[in-house]
């Protein structure tokens, strides 16, 4: 029914060609703390024209609307998306667990009771504000935070090696509160905590009150979120309580308000103008007229070396489908894209070799910040590095005596300009991906907001558990 494949825009750009132009410069506004730079993108006028009226064919504001509205447009569910809502300050449930939350992380500072935090969890539940937490480490913190993931009982083990159960604080994080690995971490971190009362130790991010009572966390000390967020878009709900934890809830909030401050350009602005738009279409030409399978996320700051893990789960995960809307194999284009990086410079001296002069062609997205809290010398060289990086890879380099030191460029890439690091920029960057995800799903006619893939494994491994 909305096969982009058949779609006229989508003929058109499968007969046009790159003409020379580099693409346009910078796309910004005004409200936002970041912009983004396609003068390096290798996409004319032309193919922008016609990739914007693909979004437009797809029905991508209509979409937008419906998911800001409430639409269940998570079709295979039946269920809302409604992480905008988490930043919004429209539902009043929202503002209720905020509220708790807030007097939560209050009383806790105000009583210095606990020094360490170990926060369990995994996939969604762990990356969003294990990822926060990394990025902000600049800010001073109020407690120390650990994170679990791995059943590999290694994590679980060496997380609590240094710490002292009697000024620990354990949160578990699970939505049905039945996840495997974050279930068997948790019983292990109950049965270290020896004669300590688990209702002063352990809080549930959850929900499922009745699981979270026979486990034997106080129900008072569950902060509930709901089923239309899912776990890799639930950052911003209670499974942020590390974040407002460890830096306070002011920090917390002031990431809540960067993502609404990408929300609000996203559902406001022209499609031409619109950054999570745009973005999403320099991936669409990419994956699915130059044919290249994979993107590579290059942020030039160490504090978002998490960052490429974060968006590979996210993006492949809701976007790593080969089933449409209607529930008909896709035929004739591709899905997402792989995702992969490293944090400058760091990649330079690893997979920066294949990027500059291996056989496939990888488009890039760069991530720099303009204003750094370390040392203003080591940023300026950084900086340098990410634009070299850029322009080596869009006009190469040519050694008429030795072959081996050719660099072809023709490799696209984009740069995402970041004012800073601060709790409001990073909602921002997350946001901005989040709705970027949400654009080509659209366009690619899938439903980013399931992952059957991921429920099957937990499904096969409980199955050989139990033989």
């Amino acid at each position: 029914m909305n096969n982009p494949a058949n779609t006229k825009s989508w003929i058109n750009l499968l007969n046009l060609k790159f003409n020379g132009d580099f693409g346009f410069g910078c796309v910004s506004d005004n409200a936002l703390p970041i912009n983004i730079d396609f003068s390096n993108a290798f996409i004319s006028d032309e193919i922008w024209t016609q990739l914007l009226s693909l979004a437009d064919e797809q029905n991508v504001e209509q979409w937008r609307d419906r998911m800001f509205d409430g639409d269940a447009i998570n079709v295979t569910e039946n269920r809302a998306v409604g992480h905008v809502w988490l930043r919004s300050g429209d539902k009043d449930e929202v503002q209720d667990v905020l509220l708790n939350m807030k007097k939560f992380v209050d009383k806790a500072h105000a009583e210095n009771k606990f020094t360490d935090i170990v926060h369990i969890g995994i996939g969604g539940s762990d990356l969003g504000p294990r990822l926060v937490c990394d990025t902000l480490k600049h800010i001073p913190k109020k407690m120390d935070v650990h994170f679990v993931a791995n059943i590999d009982g290694a994590d679980i083990a060496e997380a609590l090696k240094p710490l002292n159960p009697k000024t620990t604080l354990i949160i578990v994080a699970s939505k049905t509160f039945t996840t495997i690995e974050t279930m068997m971490n948790a019983k292990f971190a109950r049965a270290w905590l020896g004669d300590l009362d688990v209702a002063d130790h352990m809080i549930a991010l959850s929900t499922n009150a009745d699981a979270v009572d026979e486990f034997g966390i106080d129900t008072d000390n569950m902060f509930p979120f709901w089923d239309w967020v899912g776990g890799r878009y639930s950052v911003w709900s209670a499974i942020g309580m590390p974040i407002a934890l460890t830096y306070g809830f002011d920090v917390f909030q002031e990431f809540l308000n960067g993502a609404k401050s990408i929300d609000d350009h996203f559902k406001n602005t022209e499609l031409k103008d619109n950054l999570p738009v745009l973005l999403a279409l320099f991936g669409i030409w990419n994956r699915n007229f130059m044919k290249r399978p994979a993107m590579a996320v290059l942020p030039y700051a160490q504090n978002l070396a998490l960052l490429p893990n974060f968006l590979q789960q996210v993006d492949m995960e809701s976007n790593g489908k080969h089933v449409d809307r209607d529930g008909s194999f896709i035929n004739g284009y591709e899905t997402g894209p792989i995702i992969f990086g490293q944090a400058g410079t760091n990649g330079q001296h690893a997979f920066h070799q294949w990027l500059h002069q291996g056989t496939d062609i990888v488009p890039c997205e760069f991530i720099k910040i303009t204003k750094s809290t370390y040392d203003k010398k080591h940023q300026k060289i950084l900086n340098a590095n990410a634009d070299a990086q850029a322009k080596t890879f869009a006009k190469g380099a040519r050694d008429m005596d030795n072959a081996h030191k050719n660099y072809m460029g023709g490799r696209p890439s984009i740069t995402i300009n970041c004012d800073d690091l601060s709790p409001f920029t990073l909602g921002a960057i997350i946001a901005l991906y989040e709705h970027k995800i949400f654009v080509q799903g659209i366009i690619w006619n899938i439903n980013s907001f399931d992952q059957f893939g991921v429920e099957l494994g937990k499904k096969m491994a409980n199955d050989i558990l139990d033989k």
